[in-house]
């Protein structure tokens, strides 16, 4: 019995060596969590503008350096007497890829490369510009502008040409969802000749206007 008690002793002491199973697991950072959209990245945001009506959707395009696409103020622009306005529309949206964001109407600047006759600015200064804005396509003319009827149209400029920019930013969608529709009013007051030694005849400008975009 003690023979047996210590070898069972002797044997509980001795060391032994284990072998041990192992395995190892992997994720990735996939952004669907299906495993088949690779990676994380960004997201992208494109506005495009459309200056023709009635603004079909081949027509819009990516214009981002002055002076972009020109408004089409008609032939009546370049003969303005006092008390005169012209009229111009703009559309515009996020591209189909985009995410959302919002649209900002700077004060305009002078368009770059295009030859104007106004020495001393006196005709640009002379000028007054009203602008309104809707999600709603409407015609840009007196009689809508001025109209109490029509969809919701919102004038976010109202003052003088080449300072005023606009009140409010103006959201857009995501992913072309809906489409800012903008209206572009340039005056020539009908008091702008009462200073006869500042003679405005003759005169051209040629203002050029930035959407400021942010993605929201």
């Amino acid at each position: 019995m003690a023979i047996l008690a210590g070898g069972a002793v002797l044997g509980l002491g001795t060391t032994a060596t284990v072998a041990a199973w192992t395995d190892t697991e992997w994720v990735f950072g996939g952004a669907s969590g299906t495993g088949d959209n690779a990676g994380v990245g960004t997201s992208s945001f494109e506005v495009e503008q459309n200056v023709v009506i009635p603004f079909d959707t081949a027509a819009f395009v990516q214009d981002e350096t002055n002076p972009g696409q020109a408004l089409t103020f008609g032939l009546d622009a370049l003969s303005l007497t006092p008390g005169d306005s012209v009229y111009a529309p703009v559309a515009l949206r996020t591209v189909t890829n985009s995410v959302a964001g919002n649209l900002m109407l700077e004060p305009a600047v002078a368009a770059t490369g295009v030859t104007v006759v106004d020495s001393g600015a006196a005709l640009w200064s002379a000028l007054t510009l009203q602008v309104w804005a809707s999600e709603t396509a409407f015609t840009c003319n007196a009689s809508t502008v001025a109209s109490t009827t029509t969809p919701v149209i919102t004038k976010i400029v109202d003052g003088a040409l080449s300072t005023t920019g606009g009140a409010a930013a103006q959201a857009l969608s995501a992913a072309s969802a809906n489409t800012q529709h903008y209206c572009f009013k340039v005056t020539l007051p009908s008091n702008a000749q009462t200073n006869q030694s500042l003679n405005l005849q003759g005169r051209t400008v040629a203002p050029a206007w930035e959407f400021s975009a942010v993605s929201s």
